[in-house]
């Protein structure tokens, strides 16, 4: 998943009522409704998972909203998104919320250790021979 549709789902998964996370969603959220309009695609997605947030169709949906409004072509929401992951990373589980949303992508090889970031990931099909 990109950051938005993460911090989105993430926002949604730990159970916390901190202010600053509270703040940092909220301004997410109003940034999207800025840009795109309260009755987009994109802000209904967002509605209709807060109203079932374990539901993996809608977190798929929201995924492909942002994905055909190029959401992450935008910087100040995808800073929105990156400073609330940042305050959900803090909370008690919440990296590990994090990297379960972040790893439930269609296909994912990786090693090492440190930070990565990942925006804009197209699928080609591809030949091989046998």
């Amino acid at each position: 998943m990109d950051a938005i549709t993460t911090a989105i789902v993430t926002g949604l998964a730990i159970p916390v009522a901190k202010d600053a996370i509270t703040d940092a969603y909220t301004a997410l959220k109003a940034a999207l409704k800025k840009k795109f309009g309260d009755e987009s695609d994109v802000v209904n997605a967002v509605k209709q998972l807060e109203k079932k947030p374990d539901s993996e169709g809608r977190k798929a949906t929201l995924q492909e909203e942002v994905e055909n409004a190029k959401v992450n072509d935008d910087p100040e929401i995808v800073k929105l998104a990156q400073d609330l992951l940042s305050k959900l990373k803090e909370q008690p589980g919440g990296q590990q919320v994090i990297t379960q949303n972040v790893s439930n992508v269609k296909y994912a090889a990786t090693s090492g250790s440190g930070n990565a970031s990942i925006s804009g990931i197209t699928e080609h099909e591809t030949s091989k021979d046998h």
